[in-house]
């Protein structure tokens, strides 16, 4: 059964990504009718999401928020559908490294590096970096149940040389390259929610004390990597603009969790300037104190 999904869907999502981007985003109008007017999509957490993080918004304004994110939430759909035949010369157009000189200079030092970043603007774009990169790539991902899927997800990243790794591969993974020596570049979209039993540690993140991933820290403190900070900001429809920020090239000198709370400082500095192009679908703040 999900081979025949899979069969079925393919020939719709490469027929989607060869689309000329004017008409994709016109598709995308048409989805977000779908999806935001008739569906309603996760509509209730979006509104919830945004009733507990934007207390300084009134509810009025909160609406004109959650229908720009809807917008959107389809083109970056539609764009993440379009990178599996996107160009090289097209992506790096749309998703342009304001500073990359500021990653090429640790990389310099010989030393594996953690990009920590959110579900913001264009995270799937990002893999683009991995054609400027002299290190191996690896993304961390949640595993997709269906395993064709995952596969054609695998086979996507692989044009950018980037490697996917599941949450349960990444400690062997880092392990591994760690003891052959293999610098390399990990990507950890941290600002989302961990589960309750598993937290190490509890932050205020829009003024809400929840759980959070310290993963990307204690790791790079264990293995001696750098960690950056990557801000994706959204210039248009279909342009992307990303700013690296180092947050620390000596992560055993900086006291535990003081770098994720930074981290999430800066995530909350990028919801409160454009609120609209934050994840607000998944469920951040279903643990809280």
């Amino acid at each position: 059964m999900q081979y025949i999904l899979y069969l079925l869907v393919y020939p719709i999502l490469w027929s989607i990504s060869i689309l000329p981007f004017p008409i994709l985003y016109l598709l995308s109008d048409f989805v977000f009718v779908i999806i935001y007017r008739i569906i309603g999509y996760r509509k209730k957490v979006v509104r919830e999401n945004m009733a507990l993080a934007l207390t300084h918004l009134s509810y009025e304004e909160r609406l004109i928020i959650e229908e720009k994110f809807y917008r959107h939430l389809c083109d970056m759909f539609l764009e993440m559908i379009k990178t599996m035949t996107i160009s090289k010369d097209e992506i790096c157009k749309r998703y342009v490294f304001n500073n990359y000189e500021v990653y090429a200079e640790l990389e310099k030092q010989d030393k594996s590096v953690a990009i920590m970043c959110a579900h913001y603007a264009s995270y799937e774009w990002v893999v683009s970096m991995n054609y400027y990169t002299k290190f191996q790539g690896y993304g961390i991902y949640k595993k997709i149940k269906n395993p064709y899927f995952d596969k054609l997800v695998h086979s996507i990243r692989s044009k950018y040389n980037a490697s996917l790794i599941t949450t349960k591969e990444t400690i062997p993974t880092i392990i591994t390259n760690h003891r052959n020596k293999k610098l390399s570049v990990y990507g950890f979209a941290s600002d989302q929610s961990p589960k309750e039993g598993a937290a190490h540690h509890w932050a205020k993140f829009m003024g809400i004390e929840v759980p959070v991933h310290t993963g990307a820290e204690m790791l790079s403190k264990k293995y001696n990597m750098n960690i950056v900070f990557l801000k994706t900001k959204k210039v248009k429809r279909g342009f992307y603009q990303a700013t690296i920020e180092v947050l620390t090239e000596n992560a055993n000198l900086v006291p535990n969790y003081e770098i994720t709370d930074q981290f999430l400082k800066l995530v909350e500095k990028q919801i409160i300037e454009a609120p609209e192009f934050y994840l607000w679908t998944h469920k951040r703040w279903k643990h809280k104190r």
